[in-house]
């Protein structure tokens, strides 16, 4: 059998069951501080699939960056067939001032396919698109919610493409939501070129979540799994299967004040069940939140001070809030009892 051939990126060459971290260059800071994407390559010995893992496209969603870290000490990587992309921090600029956005202000996530000759967040989209999306058939590309706000785990696609409906089952997320592309969006671009992306949500702006991290290293082995990139040896399955919700909406604050949350997120709830109470500071007024829908809270704000109308509780529909219930148990008793990766893990 003939040896497989390198993987060249940025002209190095990554040799067959070897690893390397490439830097790929993107621009200077304005004290002209060298700024790139620094991306590890694991190049497995056999033959398979090229895939990517990314995170911190938006630079204040560090869990995503506490997840890759995890995912490259993990033992079964050692194994790999194919080879495997991870960019643990994308965004560099957002990600060294705790911003979700650019210097100029820009969203990266809004900038696809990007132009070596448009604006900072442009030329970003560009070399990512085209030095690591472009030579993968499949990603997983990792976010959280915004600062002051809280996702359950759950796992985004689009449409009814079955391969990503496949391995979004495989993930083992509490929820799959069905959401529609977003123009400019990394996933739209992707899918333009042939690459199926998955969009894994979990957790808070700026802070890290013990469970959110757990559930996203190992849904991404049993991605690998299933893609036959890794044996199932050391990969915990999935106990129950996620719940597929294809239409969510926001609960929004009825008046400005001081919220105090009875619920959270993944909890089901009932249509018309009070979710909070919204009071002034003086505890004069007092109004409730109610959900408009029943279903499970998939996201949730975190800041007890809130205005009038703000986004307070986005609820995604079930068929069924018993089934959804199960689920939803299910999934929290496996996250607990599954062994943390290495000792230093408690957050």
């Amino acid at each position: 059998m003939s040896k497989r051939a390198p993987f060249e990126i940025v002209g190095e060459c990554i040799a067959a069951g070897t690893r390397k971290t490439v830097r790929i260059p993107v621009s200077t800071l304005s004290d002209h501080t060298p700024v790139a994407i620094a991306a590890h390559v694991i190049h497995g010995k056999r033959e398979g699939p090229c895939m990517f893992v990314s995170a911190g496209i938006h630079g204040d969603e560090v869990i995503g960056v506490e997840i890759v870290r995890r995912l490259l000490r993990s033992d079964p990587l050692v194994n790999l067939r194919g080879t495997l992309i991870v960019v643990p921090i994308v965004n560099t600029f957002g990600f060294l001032n705790h911003s979700r956005y650019l210097p100029d202000r820009r969203d990266l996530n809004r900038c696809f396919p990007g132009s070596p000759h448009g604006s900072l967040a442009s030329r970003l989209a560009h070399i990512f698109l085209s030095e690591i999306v472009a030579r993968c058939t499949i990603g997983i590309d990792l976010h959280s919610a915004a600062v002051h706000r809280t996702n359950l785990p759950q796992i985004r696609v689009s449409g009814a493409n079955t391969q990503k409906m496949r391995l979004a089952h495989a993930f083992g997320a509490p929820v799959i939501l069905t959401s529609a592309l977003r123009d400019g969006s990394l996933r739209q671009e992707a899918k333009r070129i042939g690459v199926d992306v998955l969009l894994y949500e979990a957790g808070e702006g700026m802070r890290f979540d013990e469970m959110s991290v757990r559930a996203g290293v190992a849904g991404i082995l049993r991605v690998l799994n299933t893609l036959e990139m890794l044996p199932a040896k050391g990969i915990a399955k999935t106990r129950t299967r996620s719940l597929i919700c294809s239409d969510s909406t926001w609960t929004r604050a009825p008046m400005g004040g001081l919220l105090r949350v009875y619920k959270s997120e993944g909890d089901v709830v009932e249509e018309g069940e009070v979710l909070a109470a919204i009071s002034d500071p003086f505890g004069e007024e007092e109004a409730d939140v109610t959900a408009r829908n029943a279903g499970i809270i998939v996201g949730r704000a975190v800041m007890p001070v809130v205005n009038e109308g703000d986004a307070l509780f986005h609820i995604a529909a079930v068929k069924s809030v018993d089934v959804a219930e199960a689920a939803v148990e299910g999934v929290a008793e496996q996250l607990a009892d599954d062994p943390l990766f290495d000792e230093d893990e408690i957050i």
